[in-house]
């Protein structure tokens, strides 16, 4: 065994993370975006326990504290500092149980979304005959569709074959399972393209002559070498799946009512806005807005820092 090239691709791995660390440090806007993101990140994974109010609980709610505006406003009341919806439930509590439902469904989703198109990409391109032309057939075939559109359609379907109540149980699910299959070609195309570089290279062939599987190789070998613009893609996607569950929920086929999100807080107060009760749809849109932003920032930030041209560049 050649030790001397096993310890060559370590160090070059630790200069690599060196390197990330250092363009982190010095890049100020994604240093504060990372900040930004970590501190939603633990406000919506606390929301249970730092939440004032339990928006998920109809015995908390009470209709004469509907409306009610942010403590900024002269009418406000100490026990809502955001203010309250139209239904009274607590605008703060609502928010961070909607943030901790956008980062759930975009991580799960996300989750489908890498694991379908990674196994299918690994054994399109290393296999490749009528596998390769079944799989990117399949790919081709689905990227002719917008992934929300056809979102929108199966949810619709559903939602009118199971019924409200029973859609409305399991309507979480449903978003993780239909978006994540949604996009991912992507992934798959993506593998695929690095699979059929590597896949002649020394260590590929070393690995077969010494009798490994094919799935030894394909994920030992070949997949970790494949994964830097796999979280690029990753990292864009959760930002793109958390917009399609406020644009779904927004439309009333997303999440149910009684489980917050912050495209269903938006949608709910959206009615409001001329009636000069803005805070209602503007906060959870602030709250959204400030989410998908600190997720693109780290997410362009991360593909310029892996790509091959800029490694060994000073920041």
């Amino acid at each position: 065994m050649n030790t001397s090239r096993y310890h060559g691709h370590y160090v070059w791995r630790r200069y690599r993370r060196n390197q990330l660390w250092l363009q982190l440090k010095t890049n100020k806007v994604v240093l504060v975006s990372s900040i930004v993101l970590l501190l939603l990140t633990i406000l919506a994974l606390l929301a249970p326990w730092i939440s004032p109010f339990d928006p998920t609980n109809l015995q908390q709610q009470n209709i004469m504290d509907a409306e009610l505006p942010p403590f900024w406003h002269g009418q406000s009341d100490s026990r809502f500092v955001l203010g309250t919806d139209g239904l009274g439930r607590d605008l703060l509590s609502s928010i961070l149980y909607g943030l901790r439902t956008s980062l759930w469904v975009g991580f799960w989703a996300v989750a489908v979304q890498f694991t379908i198109g990674t196994l299918l990409g690994l054994s399109s391109g290393y296999f490749g005959g009528w596998i390769d032309r079944m799989v990117m057939g399949m790919a081709d075939f689905q990227l002719t569709f917008s992934s929300l559109m056809l979102a929108i359609l199966v949810l619709a379907i559903t939602q009118a074959a199971l019924g409200a109540q029973d859609y409305h149980t399991w309507s979480p699910w449903l978003l993780i399972l239909v978006l994540g299959i949604a996009d991912w070609p992507q992934y798959a195309r993506t593998v695929r393209a690095s699979v059929l570089a590597e896949k002649h290279k020394d260590y590929v062939l070393a690995a077969q002559v010494l009798g490994y599987r094919s799935r030894h190789i394909m994920l030992s070998h070949i997949l970790p070498n494949t994964l830097s613009p796999l979280l690029v893609i990753a990292s864009l996607q959760v930002a793109y799946v958390i917009l399609a569950e406020a644009a779904l929920s927004f439309l009333g086929i997303g999440m149910p009512y009684a489980n917050p999100s912050l495209g269903g807080l938006i949608g709910s107060g959206f009615e409001y806005m001329l009636s000069g009760l803005w805070w209602i749809a503007l906060l959870p849109g602030l709250a959204l807005v400030l989410l998908l932003l600190s997720i693109n920032l780290i997410a362009d930030w991360l593909r310029d820092a892996l790509d091959p041209k800029n490694i060994g560049q000073r920041p």
